[in-house]
């Protein structure tokens, strides 16, 4: 056992827990953060994905000891700001949400992608969402939305 402190979704967090245990699991079960979900268990899919340092990271292949002194943002802090707002709506206007299973890793990694590159062509969209999985959109639509996002949220990132 060990003491981690990090920040998390804005608060100071302290666990006295196993250092190995995955952030995936310690978000869920430790904090009831459900938006980051189990999909491939192996850091592939991208249904885990949250902000580390405000990098995309996928939380199931994250040991707790990595967090130690640093800020993660999962999507339901992410989603009390504004930029999460044009994201999410920018995916409900051009229809890139269909079973919604993915969506939560698809908007963490938008957040990521426009964070470093505000007005990213189609290569560069695809190239940042690589990492993220979907099996019902078939990406055109995603790929889509984050170019509306771009687009809408002009000055935010």
């Amino acid at each position: 056992m060990a003491k981690i402190k990090f920040k998390l979704n804005g608060e100071i967090k302290e666990l006295d827990t196993d250092p190995s245990r995955r952030l995936l699991d310690v978000l869920r079960d430790d904090f009831n953060l459900t938006g980051p979900k189990e999909g491939c268990g192996e850091g592939e899919c991208g249904a885990c994905a949250v902000l580390m340092n405000k990098e995309i990271v996928n939380s199931c292949s994250v040991p707790l000891a990595n967090v130690l002194n640093k800020e993660i943002i999962t999507i339901e802090g992410f989603s009390k700001t504004k930029r999460y707002q044009v994201i999410k709506d920018s995916f409900a206007k051009a229809g890139g949400v269909q079973c919604g299973f993915c969506t939560p890793g698809m908007i963490i990694a938008t957040e990521s992608l426009l964070n470093k590159n505000p007005h990213p062509n189609e290569f560069e969209i695809k190239i940042g969402l690589s990492g993220n999985l979907c099996r019902c959109t078939g990406y055109n639509l995603i790929i889509e939305a984050v170019k509306l996002a771009a687009e809408a949220g002009e000055g935010l990132w």
